[in-house]
């Protein structure tokens, strides 16, 4: 078998793309981030010769990226629903500059609708469905699609859809991700408001033991499994990425859950102190005191927390498995441990009314994470609420996502509650939350701290403002 010289591209989008979310996020945030594009880093890892382009991040337009057509036989892009069109529109153009090129899609909208996706344009040859790392080293080693588990392809005007890929199990088989970014990235491209800059980025296990019914990832890729790479294993890998970029302030743990387990996420924490490194992750509210405060004492400086709601029922709805009393506690653990909070919330989820959006805003007010970040209940094909959306009848605008602007726009709407007032409260959220005295105090205390916090603040205080006018224009 030879193996074909292959192009990881995460795709150019829209002006303002965020890069979040495993690298294709739904819309223009409030303000502009970008997360490493770790789920085309691992099988990047994987093909010897591969290379790695993240467009959005380098602020590479099609233009810049064509006259690389020729040097590849196969590009593997990474595709989203809100993006997909774009991204169709890029692999045509690869196309035609190069028509010997095959051209694969992975992600989780491929995952969940294979064959729309291949039919939406003779330009992609395959999607990738599951997990997808060793199914596109399969295809990279020059194996004949037919016998390539996990995959879906075309073949004439036929679309054939081979056995599904099994579960990886063992995470401590895959390489490590470090080598990728060293060689194509620069580090320096990612940022986000609540990590100190710069950051680095990666999964230790995939998977969600949680069932939340909005939930993108465990519902189409991961699973509810929390399959996990041995402790050691992550500590050698941060050790080589301090070692490839000394000056990194702090690693960011990106699974959907990184204190599923517990004892693990302990073990991990010590192994970091011996290394001296300043480390975040992915939290639900639910964490114990004792646990938060080894995480503590071993490194652990910010947790990001899917907080949701401040509506009992609604997290009974969407079947969170987290507890209003239990995060309240948990959140005077975090602020009396010293450890930083950036609480996520969403507006319209199932059960959502005005009564709950005030409730909400006066939960997160009175908790008072540090930062926050308000979403639109997203409806994602593949999710439980996409089904649930489509059999009640909630879905507005045929389900989009986001506008022709890339802003996030409300996917659903309540007989007692429309699309536009669900939207509203999203700015009231945030208004209500960042501008009182209180928070204020606190945001330019931070500022006053390093001039570099003072230049960031400063730069997301201007993009935020622009956010909120652009919401307001569409209203």
């Amino acid at each position: 078998m030879n193996a074909l010289k292959t192009l990881f591209l995460n795709p150019p989008s829209y002006e303002g793309f965020d890069g979040g979310a495993g690298s294709r996020y739904q819309a223009r945030r409030e303000i502009r981030s970008f997360w490493y594009p770790t789920w085309l880093a691992q099988p990047a890892a994987m093909v010897p010769g591969s290379r790695l382009i993240d467009a959005p991040a380098r602020g590479l337009a099609l233009k810049d990226l064509l006259p690389l057509a020729g040097e590849y036989e196969l590009a593997v892009l990474h595709t989203s629903t809100p993006s997909f069109r774009s991204d169709v529109r890029v692999a045509e153009a690869f196309r035609l500059a190069n028509p010997e090129l095959r051209i694969g899609f992975v992600g989780a909208h491929v995952a969940v609708s294979p064959e729309d996706s291949l039919r939406a344009s003779r330009a992609i040859d395959f999607v990738a469905r599951e997990e997808f790392d060793y199914t596109i080293q399969e295809v990279a080693g020059g194996r004949p699609l037919a016998s390539v588990d996990g995959l879906s392809y075309r073949h004439g005007d036929r679309i054939v859809h081979n056995p599904p890929r099994a579960t990886i199990e063992d995470m401590d088989a895959l390489p490590f991700v470090m080598e990728v970014y060293r060689r194509d990235l620069v580090i320096e491209d990612y940022f986000i408001g609540y990590l100190l800059h710069p950051y680095v980025s990666l999964y230790t296990g995939r998977g969600c033991r949680s069932k939340c019914s909005f939930c993108l990832w465990p519902q189409t890729i991961g699973g509810h499994r929390y399959r996990t790479r041995s402790p050691q294993r992550v500590a050698d890998e941060i050790a080589l990425g301090k070692g490839f970029f000394p000056q990194v302030k702090e690693f960011f743990f990106d699974d959907d859950t990184f204190t599923d387990d517990l004892p693990r996420a302990e073990a991990i924490a010590r192994l970091l102190s011996r290394l001296g490194v300043t480390w975040s992750c992915n939290a639900k509210p639910n964490v114990p005191f004792e646990s938060l405060k080894v995480l503590k004492d071993n490194g652990l400086r910010l947790m990001l927390v899917g907080y949701e709601t401040g509506s009992q029922q609604i997290l009974n709805n969407i079947r969170k498995g987290t507890r209003i009393d239990i995060a309240r506690r948990f959140t005077e653990d975090c602020h009396r441990l010293g450890i930083t909070i950036h609480g996520t919330f969403i507006m319209g989820l199932p059960g959502e009314t005005p009564e709950t959006i005030q409730n909400t805003i006066r939960f997160a007010r009175e908790i008072n994470p540090h930062t926050i970040q308000v979403s639109l209940a997203a409806p994602y094909p593949g999710t439980e609420l996409y089904r649930q959306a489509q059999a009640e009848g909630w879905l507005t605008g045929g389900g989009a996502l986001v506008g022709d602007d890339g802003v996030q726009v409300s996917a659903i709407s309540y007989p007692d509650l429309p699309a536009a007032q669900i939207s509203a409260a999203l700015e009231e959220f945030y208004k209500r939350f960042y501008f009182r005295p209180k928070k204020i105090a606190e945001m330019t205390a931070e500022m006053l701290t390093s001039r570099q916090m003072l230049t960031r603040r400063l730069r997301e205080g201007v993009e935020f403002f622009r956010f909120l006018s652009r919401r307001e224009a569409r209203m």
